[in-house]
């Protein structure tokens, strides 16, 4: 590979640029320290606990993973290990932690051990508990620490007192699984996955009792994920549910620390799906509970002395229902907070009152004051994502609502407060990177600028110069990169799209390092083109739920109106179109590939799901119902049914499938299933096995080669000059 471009190299051992940046910030309510994660430079995997103490101004590591394990490897434990993979983790070290509400205590794991570190202190050590340790957090009152181990919720003392119960100083046992496929404290797969919602228990705001998620996996369906390159080693076992199977079965028990227990009821034959757990000192428990289907979801709270529950609050919807981060959670005078699709817009709702409308669209609650609701949305220009706040109470109550850290460019923002200060991260189109500041927000609106978090990330080697543009009748948000020098007379160019296209993946956006590999792919002599066609989120509920039952359609051909629309605009070469993309982005390559060869002339299909049925329940049956009652649905957007293959076309088009053996999201049956279709119709197509790749591609050489081979393929199948 010598004489490459150096941005493959770059970009993967920086990983995506990542390495070096602050992460993972919880603010003290004192206004005394921001509490944060960071890798010590730009290159290195493993993150550091890092405080800043704003009385001082000075930055200092509370945990450094080196030093911790003298230098050792990390052993990280089959559930850690599923813990990353599904919050797509590649770092190393210190990947999250946990505090006490003073932010005084962080609790972490650290190759399967538990570690406290005090933070004004700036002083870590090892708390001797069996292991391993997963999702350790501490209680509020910062005396007691939670932790799952070996599938048991246990809890242990701090200043390593011996319990009550005469436990030990290395703690007790809270809950201890009652089956051979039963834990107690961790998210399943779906919600882990699917739903955002990556715990298993929860503290009582006054510290004396855990509320903990039992998940028994009995009636799941097991699936074998080999490594073909090492016919020694067994393969693994994981419980994988299949659109149309069996999911995990999941209740919530309420485990006092004084021995009590109280199992928490509703109805989970209706509403299978556990989606949100809150807990604060303004109310009971609640809960966000969801039906099979998706289209009815449930706001209960909890009696904990009785473990009854009781509806507050009911969403339906004839396509689906959505659970959103921050929500649902109860303002400090006991108002139900939440966010629902109402009157064509997603709006933020106090109790039964809407504090926001159009053109702004809600993804996310980050912080609930005294007075405010801050939230993250974006408005007209869906590329720009920015932080607001609104409020309920008090001086503002007047309606209406403010962006914080407002700029005079679009930009892209989410927000961490704690009591009077909030952590403001912003990245924008102006340069690489994110800019990180602390803020004091005022009462009444304004805010000032204390300090600033810096990075160690790297520079990019290249600058990424796309043009955000609404292309067509549709007005489909696109982003169009050319290479590097190109001058208009310098001829039409062959052209890349690159997209996700799908739900949950918007890839327009206000964020420099966000078209990286896109214009990385331009200068290689591309036009790209990435379109977010219907389905994907951030401009309207309706346009995200057009897809429904009609994914394959409606997603190929916003692709295919959005080239077309750009062709009176930009030099685009329709004789030479390519398309490239990963996961449901590897899915929309391979239906250009097969259902439109008149426009599409080669496709780079990446871990795509491709038999619709082998993908989780959660995610499928929510666009495309249940299998066994919708199974003209189910073939007519798959990749390899009979009624999938038969929307293909002639001519055959150059296809390079791609796809990691050991991935156990998008499992690559899905491929091998497609190669199989494609060989028994006479397609040529060629097959890229990944060795050890799981979904989410971390392996810096599997990276930075990766990006050489597509470009290579793409230039021979183009005919392109290389």
């Amino acid at each position: 590979m010598t004489g490459q471009p150096s941005f493959p190299r770059q970009y993967a051992r920086t990983q995506r640029f990542t390495l070096g940046a602050p992460r993972s910030y919880t603010v003290s309510p004192d206004a005394a320290r921001i509490v944060f994660l960071r890798s010590p430079s730009g290159t290195e995997r493993s993150q550091q606990l890092w405080v800043l103490d704003l009385d001082e101004g000075r930055e200092f590591t509370a945990a450094d993973p080196q030093a911790l394990l003298a230098g050792a490897q990390e052993d990280l434990s089959p559930e850690e290990r599923a813990r990353r993979e599904r919050s797509r983790e590649s770092s190393a070290g210190i990947v999250g932690y946990a505090t006490d509400a003073a932010v005084e205590l962080a609790a972490f794991p650290l190759s399967g051990r538990l570690f406290v570190s005090e933070l004004r202190a700036g002083t870590t050590r090892e708390l001797p508990v069996p292991g391993p340790v997963v999702d350790p957090r501490p209680a509020p009152d910062g005396r007691h620490v939670a932790f799952v181990a070996e599938g048991r919720l246990r809890v242990v003392a701090v200043d390593g007192a011996t319990t009550s119960d005469g436990g030990g100083t290395a703690g007790r046992v809270l809950a201890e699984p009652d089956g051979p496929e039963v834990t107690w404290g961790l998210a399943e797969f779906i919600a882990a996955e699917e739903m955002g919602r990556y715990r298993g228990f929860w503290w009582s705001p006054d510290s004396d009792a855990v509320l903990a998620a039992r998940v028994d996996e009995a009636p799941v369906r097991r699936w074998w994920i080999s490594d073909p390159a090492h016919p020694d080693r067994e393969p693994a076992r994981i419980a994988y549910p299949a659109a149309g199977t069996a999911n995990a079965e999941v209740s919530l028990t309420l485990f006092g620390l004084d021995g009590s227990r109280t199992d928490i009821d509703w109805d989970r034959g209706r509403y299978p799906y556990l989606a949100r757990v809150h807990w604060s000192a303004a109310g009971p428990p609640l809960l966000l509970v969801q039906a099979r289907d998706q289209r009815d979801q449930r706001y209960l709270t909890v009696d904990t002395a009785t473990g009854a529950t009781r509806t507050v609050h009911e969403d339906e919807d004839e396509a689906w229902v959505e659970p959103f981060p921050g929500v649902p959670a109860w303002t400090p005078d006991g108002r139900l907070v939440r966010i629902a699709d109402e009157g064509g817009a997603r709006k933020l709702f106090v109790g039964d009152r809407p504090l926001t409308g159009a053109p702004l669209h809600v993804r996310a609650v980050l912080d609930i004051g005294e007075e405010d609701v801050l939230f993250s949305a974006s408005g007209a220009d869906m590329h720009d994502i920015g932080v607001y706040r609104a409020w309920f109470r008090g001086s503002g109550d007047q309606g209406g609502w403010e962006r914080v850290g407002d700029r005079p460019y679009p930009t892209v923002s989410s927000a961490v407060r704690g009591g009077a200060l909030t952590v403001l991260s912003q990245t924008s189109l102006e340069r690489p990177g994110t800019q990180v500041d602390v803020v004091r927000l005022d009462p009444d609106g304004g805010e000032k600028t204390l300090a600033t978090i810096g990075s160690y990330a790297e520079e990019p080697a290249l600058t990424a110069r796309p043009r955000l543009v609404l292309a067509g009748e549709r007005e489909i948000p696109c982003a169009v990169l050319l290479p590097d020098g190109y001058a208009e007379g310098d001829g039409p160019l062959p052209v890349l799209l690159d997209p996700y296209g799908g739900p949950h993946g918007q890839r327009v956006v206000a964020a420099h390092n966000a078209h990286l590999t896109s214009q990385w792919f331009a200068d290689q002599g591309f036009a790209v083109i990435v379109a977010d066609g219907r389905g994907t989120p951030g401009r309207s509920p309706a346009w995200e739920k057009a897809v429904s039952r009609r994914l394959a359609e409606i997603t190929l051909d916003d692709q295919v109106h959005a080239l077309q629309a750009l062709a009176g605009s930009f030099p685009l070469d329709l004789d030479r179109v390519a398309i490239r993309g990963w996961s449901f982005g590897g899915y929309l390559a391979g239906l250009a590939a097969l259902r439109r060869p008149d426009v599409f002339h080669a496709a780079v299909v990446g871990a795509p799901v491709t038999d619709l049925r082998l993908y989780d329940t959660h995610y499928q049956e929510r666009y495309l119902g249940h299998p066994d009652q919708e199974p003209a649905v189910y073939a007519e957007n798959s990749l390899v049914t009979d009624e999938g293959l038969a929307g293909a076309r002639e001519p055959h088009r150059p296809m390079l499938i791609v796809h990691g053996l050991a991935d156990d999201n998008v499992v690559v049956a899905h491929s091998l299933r497609l190669s199989s279709a494609l060989l028994a119709a006479g397609r040529p197509h060629e097959v890229l096995p990944l060795s050890g790749v799981t979904h989410m591609t971390p392996q810096e050489q599997v990276t930075e080669n990766l990006l050489l081979l597509q470009v290579d393929f793409l230039k021979r199948s183009l005919r392109m000059r290389r």
